[in-house]
């Protein structure tokens, strides 16, 4: 019980002075020469200017932006109630005042502006969960001594057996070249009286060592 009356009495207190407030900026307006409806329009504009930059600073946001508005309203309500406390004769207004009051409504748009296009913070993203390490391979001993590898061994091919040369076959006599050699042959023993030999009828005859030596064998 006791909570809610003190709920009451705040309550009570911000309507008063928000009452004073807003009828201390409808004179100061109409004083400046903003009459009927448009007299009642500057406070409701300077109260609402208050109430979005407070809910700015309350809810999250650009806390320059939003403080700077906060003062400039402020400013703006306070500035009205010193006005109309007779620090400035109303009936003659100079001429600063009428054109702060007629350079208002552009001001207050530009900043309701500036303060409603303002994105709110939205909620953080969940941070991602840290990655898990990888098992660490254990890294090779130093002080192992690598095995050595085998010397290679040569191996010799074995060498092939030796084959004994075949006797190369007696080439062919051509019956004529036998009866010129058996010719050469009686001539020489005629002469010399010995028989010729194989070199001396290779010669006679111009053969190769072959053929002669087969017609020697047949002339023997």
């Amino acid at each position: 019980m006791t909570r809610s009356i003190r709920a009451d009495a705040v309550l009570i207190q911000a309507v008063i002075a928000g009452a004073l407030s807003f009828a201390h900026l409808h004179d100061l307006a109409a004083a400046a020469g903003q009459a009927g409806w448009k007299a009642w329009a500057y406070p409701v504009s300077v109260d609402l200017l208050l109430v979005a930059s407070w809910r700015r600073l309350r809810y999250g946001g650009p806390a320059r932006l939003a403080w700077s508005w906060f003062l400039i309203a402020l400013i703006a309500s306070l500035g009205a109630n010193v006005a109309t406390a007779g620090f400035l004769d109303l009936q003659h207004p100079p001429a600063w005042l009428r054109f702060s009051v007629a350079g208002w409504p552009a001001l207050a748009f530009l900043g309701g502006t500036l303060l409603a296009h303002q994105p709110e913070p939205g909620p953080e993203p969940a941070s991602a969960p840290a990655p898990t390490p990888a098992p660490e391979r254990p890294e090779p001993s130093i002080s192992a001594v690598p095995e050595q590898a085998p010397e290679p061994v040569e191996i010799t091919p074995p060498e092939p057996a030796s084959v004994p040369a075949l006797p190369e076959a007696a080439p062919p006599v051509p019956p004529a070249l036998l009866d010129h050699a058996r010719k050469v042959a009686i001539d020489y023993r005629a002469r010399t009286g010995a028989e010729i030999d194989t070199a001396t009828l290779r010669a006679r005859l111009g053969v190769p060592a072959p053929l002669a030596h087969a017609i020697a064998a047949q002339l023997a």
